[in-house]
């Protein structure tokens, strides 16, 4: 029995001394700084993309008779988008809807079929004299849906460039005030804040809609808002 005692003092008291012994040693910190750099860019957008509605309707609304087919309202559309220069694929299908047309208290008897589409163009001055080659009551409305620039992803990485190399200024400038000099990169981190696609802002901006006897006005310009491109780039330097 005292044996055994004895023994389990001796290996309690070699543990507390292994325990004891360092198996690292400490390396100096390293100095460093984290900074935030951030860039912005605004651009005109030269991707302009428009949603066309066109809808059947009766040349006679009392009596329904004489309906315009959709068939005729789009080609009418195709072939004022031929005839502007544009290439088709900057016309496609976006959605089909339909509804029965009524007439007082009769109940309706015909189903009228309706179509948008999306057009794109690079000048929304040129919108007025398209639609004026689409009868005027088959469309029902025309609005810009969205706005893109053909070199976007240009756009993007100089922009977060742009902010990577205000975080190396910044970190160079404020180690500067304090008698210390920059070193290398050590991390990097890229903080996506996004793009801002404003709408546009109408002003003496007409098309021709729905009222067969509206008068073509005179069209003026678009003034729409600019993209804007805008990135911040965490990054790690180390310090001399």
């Amino acid at each position: 029995m005292k044996r055994f005692v004895l023994t389990a003092v001796l290996l309690a008291s070699s543990l507390s001394m292994f325990a004891q012994t360092p198996t690292t040693v400490d390396k100096d910190p390293i100095k460093k700084i984290e900074v935030t750099g951030t860039a912005e860019l605004e651009i005109v957008p030269d991707e302009l993309y428009f949603t066309i509605s066109l809808k059947e309707y009766f040349k006679d609304e009392k009596n329904q008779k004489d309906k315009i087919s959709l068939e005729t309202l789009e080609k009418q559309l195709i072939d004022a988008v031929k005839s502007a220069g544009l290439p088709k694929e900057n016309l496609s299908i976006s959605g089909v809807t339909g509804y029965r047309e009524w007439t007082g208290k009769k109940k309706p008897q015909h189903f009228l079929a309706a179509k948008q589409f999306q057009l794109k163009l690079s000048n929304a001055n040129n919108i007025n004299d398209l639609m004026a080659k689409v009868d005027d009551r088959g469309v029902e409305y025309v609005n810009m849906s969205r706005v893109e620039h053909s070199k976007k992803e240009e756009f993007r990485r100089q922009v977060k460039i742009n902010a990577l190399k205000a975080a190396k200024e910044k970190a160079g400038y404020l180690l500067e005030s304090i008698g210390e000099k920059l070193g290398e990169v050590l991390e990097i981190h890229e903080v996506e804040e996004g793009n801002v696609y404003p709408m546009y802002k109408q002003a003496q901006y007409n098309v021709r809609m729905m009222a067969a006897d509206a008068a073509p006005e005179s069209g003026g310009g678009l003034e729409y808002e600019k993209i804007k491109y805008s990135y911040r780039m965490n990054a790690t330097f180390r310090i001399k």
